[in-house]
């Protein structure tokens, strides 16, 4: 048998996705697998033993989408079963145009959650999974298989970037204060895409100010395999809701996530016993902007430094972290 599934195209969402592709995978255990999808999730999810054959979908890079997608669909061939993770109009197209047999678009299905509220989004995957597979399997752990970095002294992450947009980011000097709390316990890593340059150097360079020199800046220096290995081998993560933040849930590092205009129970680290979420209810949160709409940024301007250093300490301290 063959399948083919198109992944998510956030990073994020591709390793949210990995609980219900491990239900297709168990459901069809000979079966021969195809992904196709951007280039982050490819990448995340490469080093998967199961998966047969990896395309990357670069039909946004140039000339007539509707050809770019053709074109795709002929490369990547008809199969017994044709998944998405997404709902768009091109993934539609992409499907019908592989000629496969069976296709199945993926769809919201919020069954699961109580009445008025909405499941995680790894629920939603694995509900959509088992609606095509006529099963009732639960919602396993993330998994990623990139091996992971041996450090020499014990390493604190700092993830400032996320790329849905600026309100969902904690503010550089706020980074910075933290860090230089846990300088004398931790080696400092700064983590950051090639757009999040900026607020990585900021933070590197405040920390100098500060005194801190038992750090590295890997921003825009990590492809996703090596990105995945980094964060892995890490002993303490900070973090915004962020592809990273899912990154780190999938190796278990104990993780602080800050949230502010995102829904924290839809995307908030899943089955990590060691993860904890730093958030404030108000009034205009979760607005799930890509920037304040009010112009304050209450959400994340109010989270002090000191704040997140005490849910750290909390988590170190607790059973789980003993355990």
């Amino acid at each position: 048998m063959k399948i083919l599934v198109e992944l998510p195209s956030w990073l994020g969402d591709a390793v949210m996705a990995t609980p219900a592709l491990e239900n297709l995978f168990n459901r069809w255990p000979e079966a021969e697998i195809t992904v196709t999808g951007s280039s982050l999730s490819i990448e995340a999810l490469r080093a998967h033993p199961r998966i047969t054959r990896c395309v990357t979908d670069r039909t946004k890079e140039g000339g007539w989408r509707p050809l770019q997608v053709y074109r795709l669909a002929r490369e990547l061939g008809p199969h017994d079963l044709a998944i998405s993770f997404r709902s768009h109009l091109y993934s539609r197209l992409l499907l019908a145009w592989t000629g496969s047999a069976k296709r199945f678009l993926y769809r919201r299905i919020d069954s699961a959650a109580p009445a008025g509220e909405s499941p995680h989004q790894v629920r939603r995957y694995v509900d959509f999974i088992n609606a095509l597979s006529g099963s009732d399997d639960s919602a396993g752990p993330l998994r990623l298989d990139w091996p992971t970095d041996k450090y020499e002294r014990p390493t604190l992450g700092i993830n400032p970037g996320a790329s849905y947009g600026s309100a969902k980011r904690w503010y550089p000097e706020k980074f910075a204060e933290l860090g230089a709390a846990l300088a004398s316990r931790f080696d400092l890593v700064i983590f950051g895409g090639p757009g999040e340059l900026e607020i990585a150097a900021d933070i590197e360079k405040e920390l100098r100010r500060k005194g801190v020199e038992n750090l590295s800046n890997l921003a825009g220096r990590t492809r996703i395999p090596e990105l995945c290995s980094a964060i892995g081998g890490l002993d303490l993560f900070v973090t915004g809701d962020s592809g990273p933040m899912h990154i780190a849930a999938a190796y278990r590092v104990p993780t602080v996530a800050i949230f502010g205009p995102t829904k924290w129970w839809e995307t908030s680290q899943w089955k990590n016993p060691y993860g904890r979420i730093v958030r404030h209810d108000l009034d205009c949160a979760p607005c799930m902007k890509r920037s304040c709409p009010l112009k304050h940024h209450k959400c994340m301007r109010e989270i002090g430094s000191e704040e997140v250093l005490a849910t750290i300490e909390e988590l170190l301290q607790s059973e789980e972290f003993d355990s």
